[in-house]
C-alpha cells in the first residue's frame, strides 16, 4: 500500500492512525507490517465501511482537510468496497540495524550462501557479486547507468539491488547506492573477478 510521505509523517507524529482505500479485495491484512522511510507500519486492523458511515474524525485522522475531501478520495474508483485501515508506527526498519552489523564467520558464511542461491535462481546468470562491486565502485551512480553497464534493464535491475537491501549489503542513495558497512564486509571476502 502506497503511502504519501506526508501521511507517514502523520504517522510518527501521532496525528494520524488511518487510512481509507476502495479496492476489489483487502490489499493488507489486520496484524500486516509495510516497511517505509519512516520506519514499519503496522496495519492493526482492516474493516469494510459503508460510505454514508464515514465521518469527519475519519478525514482528519487519515489527513483530509474535510469528509468531502476524504469522499472525492474514495470516489475516484468506482468499484470495490471502502476498506479503513488503522495505522501506527511499529518501529525502525530493522535492515538499518542489520546494515551497520558486521557478520562474524558464520553468518558471514550464510549471506555468501544466500547470494549463491540468487545467482543459481537467476535467468540472466550469476550477477551478485559483480553488482556489489559495480555499486562499490560506483556509490551514488543512477540505477539506470549501473543497469546499463550490465545491459539490462532499469526496472529489473532495481528488483535484484532489493534483493541486495534486504541482506542488509545495500543502502538507497538520491540517486543511486551505496554498499553498507555490512555490504563491504561481504564484498572483502568474495573472489575477485577472473
Amino acid at each position: 500500500m502506497i503511502l504519501p510521505a506526508r501521511v507517514l509523517r502523520g504517522v510518527v507524529d501521532g496525528r494520524l492512525d488511518r487510512a481509507f482505500r476502495r479496492w476489489s479485495h483487502p490489499r493488507v491484512r489486520p496484524g500486516g507490517r509495510q516497511r517505509t522511510s519512516v520506519g514499519v507500519i503496522a496495519f492493526d486492523a482492516v474493516d469494510i465501511v459503508a460510505w454514508a458511515d464515514l465521518t469527519e474524525e475519519d478525514a482528519r485522522r487519515s489527513d483530509f482537510g474535510s469528509l468531502d475531501e476524504l469522499l472525492a478520495f474514495i470516489d475516484r474508483r468506482a468499484e470495490g468496497s471502502i476498506y479503513r485501515i488503522s495505522l501506527r508506527l511499529d518501529g525502525p526498519d530493522p535492515r538499518i540495524a542489520l546494515r551497520e552489523t558486521i557478520p562474524d564467520e558464520p553468518e558471514a558464511a550464510a549471506v555468501e550462501q544466500r547470494l549463491a542461491r540468487l545467482d543459481r535462481a537467476s535467468r540472466h546468470g550469476p550477477w551478485t557479486a559483480d553488482v556489489l562491486r559495480a555499486i562499490r565502485d560506483r556509490p551514488g551512480a543512477p540505477a539506470a547507468e549501473l543497469a546499463a553497464s550490465f545491459g539490462r534493464e532499469k526496472a529489473l535491475f532495481k528488483l535484484d539491488v532489493r534483493k541486495l537491501k534486504e541482506l542488509g549489503l545495500t543502502e538507497s542513495l538520491r540517486p543511486g547506492y551505496r554498499l553498507s558497512p555490512r555490504g563491504r564486509a561481504i564484498v572483502a571476502r568474495l573472489p575477485e573477478r577472473r
